[in-house]
């Protein structure tokens, strides 16, 4: 039997193991689902998100890396950020107090950033690592109102996408492979990607808020590892319908591309946080849209949901075609 390759486990492997852990809890509202971005678990008048993520890419700054991506999966489902849990695994070796309380400030920056509080976790240092590894737990609360799900998504819902992309994988390549980029250019545009993390930033709860705000959203999805290529076939997969892209309408940043083109990478399949994928009905799409620009994020159409069987395609070049699929990240190719 083949081993995996890095990144994620390939999505049928998952789905089945997914499958195989159902318990049957009847206050469980939203499980274990491949494409799902968080559990919903019902709370009296309201609903508790759960979601754990982990930072293996990242050297820099993991631990505040780690609160935004597990926040920007809470906002996803229209939620609110409440507490947040992590855990540490610090290599041997090379780590001292100061060390965890570096990762200990970007943890508490963070929170307090988003109004999240530091709830507890788990530090140790471990045998065999080379790095330090975060793995986050975030909860958050939403109310039956605000809650979106992938089941709520319709054929003839239009997608919205904010930002362009891919600004995680961006920033990535110019953090952990700086000495690959050196001399082909210049250091202030590899500081500028790297910078990426900040601005236009990883970071997709305020766009998530002011979608939620208007009412009319379907549902939402956080495209992280897999690039939005990936994200799309997760949502598909979860909400059970078919999907085209217009792939002409995705803004790729011209750093983004200066990166792919030299290291013969595809933009489509490169982690992307900091992008929020946006389902709504057509009549509420300049709605939403407007909501989000006003709040001085870009936000623009990039494609529509389609009835089940119809599969995943994009338009290239007027011709629609499958739409391109990677069986790891294109961020896994450089580590």
């Amino acid at each position: 039997m083949e081993p995996f390759p890095s990144g994620k486990i390939p999505a049928d492997c998952l789905e089945r193991l997914l499958r195989s852990a159902e318990c049957g809890d009847p206050r469980v509202i939203r499980g274990g689902i491949f494409g799902e971005d968080a559990a919903v678990i019902e709370f009296g008048d309201r609903y508790l998100l759960a979601k754990s993520d982990p930072i293996t890419f990242a050297t820099d700054r993991p631990g505040w890396y780690a609160v935004q991506v597990n926040a920007n999966d809470i906002a996803a489902m229209g939620g609110t950020c409440r507490w947040f849990l992590a855990t540490l695994l610090l290599p041997e070796g090379a780590t001292d107090e100061e060390t965890v309380g570096g990762v200990f400030r970007d943890i508490s920056e963070a929170c307090r950033e988003l109004g999240v509080e530091l709830v507890g976790g788990h530090t140790e240092v471990a045998h065999g690592l080379d790095r330090i590894l975060v793995a986050g737990q975030m909860l958050g609360e939403a109310t039956p109102e605000t809650l979106c799900t992938k089941e709520m998504v319709r054929a003839g819902d239009r997608l919205l996408l904010t930002k362009g992309i891919a600004v995680e994988g961006t920033s990535l390549i110019a953090r952990e492979c700086r000495g690959k980029l050196e001399g082909a250019f210049e250091p202030s545009f590899i500081d500028r990607c790297a910078g990426f993390l900040y601005d236009p930033g990883i970071s997709v709860v305020r766009e998530a808020a002011l979608a939620v705000e208007t009412g009319l959203v379907h549902a939402m999805h956080d495209p992280t590892e897999g690039g939005l290529a990936g994200a799309l076939y997760e949502l598909a997969s979860a909400s059970h319908t078919g999907l085209v892209l217009d792939s002409g309408a995705v803004e790729v940043y011209p750093e983004t591309r200066s990166l792919c083109d030299f290291l013969g990478l595809d933009p489509l399949g490169l982690i992307a946080s900091g992008s929020l994928l946006i389902a709504c009905p057509a009549e509420g799409e300049e709605v939403v849209r407007r909501a989000v620009e006003e709040g001085g994020i870009a936000c623009r159409r990039v494609g529509e949901v389609l009835p089940d069987g119809e599969g995943v395609s994009e338009t290239r070049e007027g011709r629609r075609v499958p739409l391109r699929r990677f069986a790891r990240d294109e961020i896994c190719r450089l580590f």
